[in-house]
């Protein structure tokens, strides 16, 4: 992952080689998802099973997921930061520069993981030598119902998050003319926002039940939307700034017992692989087609009204999916609990 996007900084252009700058972007942003889906499921695991009380693991389980607006924010900063300095000439060679600095996070990510012991409830697992062999497909075998569930319970914290973060850049600078540069300032705030509001959902998923708190997050978020695009459509500065600090707090009401509400799902011997497969699928028909179909809601209907009833649409179907889902808070989770 780390260096599919340090190679990125060293993509030729399309006056250089034509098309294969495109292929070879969209091949280095493969590998990184490939990276990300194998990282995600571990560093939850890690934390979740190294708890030391079943009470905790709700806010133990979303400091990993702190990492979604550390980055937002480090990423957006940067951006602002290289802009202004490499000022018109930020689209020829500015925005590389932080791709090429990534290598630094590449050397403090190894130092980390060279240092992290196995949890117990894995080294138990190999102590009875119970490790499956092929952990992928056992779990698609025994737990699909889990899978499936997980993955749909995520629409309504995927699809919004990149509406938020990604589809607002293009609808504030072309349809409500705001300046670029106030719209990364406001998604900026958003994060830091989220820098509290994601362990304190995932605290709060300990005192009153996981999936709880995750059906509490699906209705907000089903409301939010048509707040957030009535508070845009002012075009008023103040307004839209308000808009975009606040549309992550219904995302982290989800996102923070996210992390414990999916991994708990699975039985331990097949919990990286069961979580990691729930957790990265929904990115691929939730997260990463929600700008494109935004875009295409917009352009048909002129609204973003019908883009709020879309958000509305991917929350039902997370609370209906998140309904449905086991709910092990507080509970024992070392052990098998698959009837193997």
């Amino acid at each position: 992952m780390g260096i599919a996007t340090f190679l990125v900084a060293f993509v030729p252009t399309y006056a250089q080689i034509g098309i294969w700058g495109a292929i070879l972007l969209t091949v280095l942003r493969f590998i990184q998802g490939v990276g990300v889906g194998g990282e995600w499921g571990g560093s939850v695991l890690m934390s979740m099973e190294w708890a030391r009380s079943d009470h905790h693991r709700g806010f133990i389980a979303a400091w990993p997921q702190f990492g979604v607006p550390s980055g937002l924010f480090l990423a957006n900063l940067a951006a602002l930061a290289f802009s202004a300095i490499s000022g018109d000439q930020f689209l020829a060679w500015g925005w590389r520069i932080p791709f090429f600095l990534s290598i630094l996070l590449v050397g403090v990510g190894l130092y980390i993981r060279l240092g992290i012991l196995e949890t117990p409830t894995f080294s138990r697992l190999v102590a009875e030598n119970r490790v499956e062999k092929a952990p992928a497909l056992e779990v698609i075998k025994r737990q699909p119902r889990e899978i499936i569930l997980t993955a749909l319970a995520r629409m309504g914290e995927q699809a919004p998050f990149y509406i938020f973060t990604a589809f607002v850049f293009t609808y504030g600078t072309t349809i409500l003319g705001t300046s670029r540069d106030l719209l990364l300032i406001a998604v900026l705030t958003a994060s830091v926002v989220s820098f509290f509001t994601i362990p304190f959902a995932g605290h709060l998923s300990d005192r009153i039940g996981r999936k709880r708190m995750y059906l509490i997050g699906a209705v907000v978020t089903a409301v939010f939307g048509f707040v957030y695009f009535a508070l845009l459509n002012t075009m008023i500065p103040g307004w839209i700034f308000l808009a975009i600090v606040l549309s992550l707090i219904p995302h982290d009401l989800m996102y923070g017992p996210q992390a414990a509400l999916i991994a708990e799902c699975f039985t331990g011997r097949l919990r990286y692989s069961g979580a990691s497969l729930g957790y990265q699928l929904a990115s691929v028909f939730a997260g990463g087609p929600a700008p494109l179909i935004a875009t295409a809601l917009f352009a048909a209907f002129r609204s973003g009204y019908a883009i709020a009833l879309y958000i509305l649409f991917c929350a039902v179907i997370s609370f209906a999916a998140a309904a449905r889902l086991p709910d092990y808070t507080n509970r024992d989770i070392s052990q098998e609990y698959d009837r193997a």
